[in-house]
């Protein structure tokens, strides 16, 4: 959304990363909505080619946001935990991280921001990619930047923007903690809005993290590769996109350009007189497709004459099956991810174990989400007790790369071994923290028939 850089360009002395790069955002966005396509020239206009579409671009960050943030995954976080999942629950964190990390996939970066709203609650906000404006980026990571969120207030919309940036010495600040700017802007215009009532200009947040936390796909930004903004998942893969539309749409076209034809005589498609009416009426409807009238002059010997076209079902499904395996290997799945089933494309949800190039990129993408939700549950602990002091665990559902079973049976067998101790055994077993750990081990000593278990 072009109103934020707009904004900071012409109003603050803050810069942003280029407009080729939101450029970008916008051609992964469209493709996205399933709006993508070819551009066809019509003299001195052009047009988009308008065809039948599978949406695959959304498929593909649907599935990579099911297999990374699904309802397996948990966070721990000691003493702070019952207080987390209040604000979690209150944020409905669940469903909106798990939609901004899809959205994080098509547009390539996406971001939580905590606060404090005017009236004192903790507010934990879901960004995508095209609100993001990173304002000051040190190798790639983002120090400062401003984020935009709509609101609706009286049937008007706004865009929210906050700048998160470091303090300011000319005017007073701490430049080793961070502060928080809050503008509305009218979502059309662009124009400064005011602000709530009781919403502050400037927030000092007293702490020298930063409030918000940058997520991208583990991938490197062919298209800017100096912009700290990350790259779609499908960046590099859209030919292959448009490839699957196109065989889909001939395919479909086969069904409608083969289906069984009648050619009529023109004689036996004249009109005759209704009784009723004292109209006329053909005695075969000339908008039913299935019916084709031949001029007079080569009806002389014409009958009633059956056509049906054979439809190329086999050449269409095997070119739609290799596109689709090209896809899925270029979107970092692996060759045998999408399979053409039952006339539909489905994903191959058998053991990821198995899958060596998506277990791979599994786990890399795993690297950034872990490291942002550990950097927000620290902020959110700081918004809550003034400490960022505090230990924090992110566990994954392994379950969708192995079995249960196997993990409990690979950790007896190293704590046999004496290569892992009971503890971490059962923290990896049952996805607890430490203390949780270490009560459950009390447990056992305290029933010593269980410590066959492990």
């Amino acid at each position: 959304m072009r109103v934020i850089q707009n904004y900071l360009q012409t109003q603050t002395s803050y810069r942003t990363v280029s407009d080729s790069m939101y450029d970008k955002i916008g051609e992964w966005l469209t493709w996205y909505q399933n709006a993508g396509g070819p551009v066809v020239s019509e003299g001195a206009a052009e047009s988009m080619l308008k065809y039948r579409r599978l949406g695959l671009a959304k498929k593909v960050c649907e599935d990579w946001a099911d297999l990374l943030m699904n309802e397996g995954i948990s966070v721990t976080a000691g003493s702070f935990d019952s207080r987390l999942n209040q604000i979690l629950e209150e944020n409905h964190f669940t469903v909106r991280a798990k939609r901004m990390l899809e959205t994080s996939f098509a547009l390539g970066t996406g971001a939580f921001t905590e606060y404090r709203d005017p009236d004192g609650n903790i507010r934990l906000d879901c960004i995508r990619g095209d609100m993001i404006c990173p304002i000051t980026w040190n190798g790639g990571e983002i120090t400062e930047c401003a984020f935009g969120s709509v609101r609706t207030v009286n049937g008007n919309d706004y865009i929210y923007l906050q700048i998160h940036r470091k303090g300011m010495p000319g005017i007073g600040e701490n430049s080793s903690l961070y502060y928080i700017e809050n503008k509305y802007l009218d979502a059309v215009t662009g124009e400064t809005a005011e602000l709530p009532t009781g919403m502050q200009e400037v927030v000092p947040t007293g702490c020298n993290m930063p409030m918000f936390q940058i997520t991208t796909p583990n991938i490197v930004n062919t298209q800017e590769p100096d912009s700290p903004m990350g790259s779609s998942v499908y960046a590099d893969a859209i030919d292959l996109i448009e490839g699957c539309d196109l065989i889909y749409d001939s395919y479909m076209n086969e069904y409608i350009l083969g289906r069984k034809r009648l050619l009529v005589p023109y004689s036996a498609a004249r009109m005759m007189q209704t009784q009723n009416e004292g109209g006329a009426m053909p005695v075969f409807d000339p908008n039913a497709a299935v019916y084709f009238t031949m001029p007079g002059e080569q009806e002389r010997d014409l009958k009633l004459t059956e056509q049906d076209m054979n439809i190329r079902i086999t050449e269409h499904e095997q070119g739609l099956q290799k596109c689709l395996e090209l896809l899925s290997l270029k979107c970092g799945m692996g060759a045998g991810w999408y399979r053409l089933k039952d006339g539909r494309v489905k994903a191959d949800r058998g053991s990821i174990a198995d899958k060596t190039d998506l277990y791979r990129n599994l786990q890399k993408h795993r690297i950034p989400i872990k490291m942002a939700v550990r950097a927000m549950v620290k902020c959110l602990h700081f918004l809550e007790n003034a400490t960022d002091e505090i230990e924090v665990q992110v566990y994954f559902d392994d379950s969708v790369l192995e079995d249960p079973d196997t993990v409990v049976d690979r950790n007896i067998r190293l704590v046999q071994a004496g290569l892992r101790s009971k503890q971490t055994a059962i923290r990896e077993i049952m996805k607890c923290s430490k203390e949780e750990a270490e009560q459950e081990l009390a447990l056992i000593a305290a029933n010593p028939q269980k410590e066959v278990l492990i």
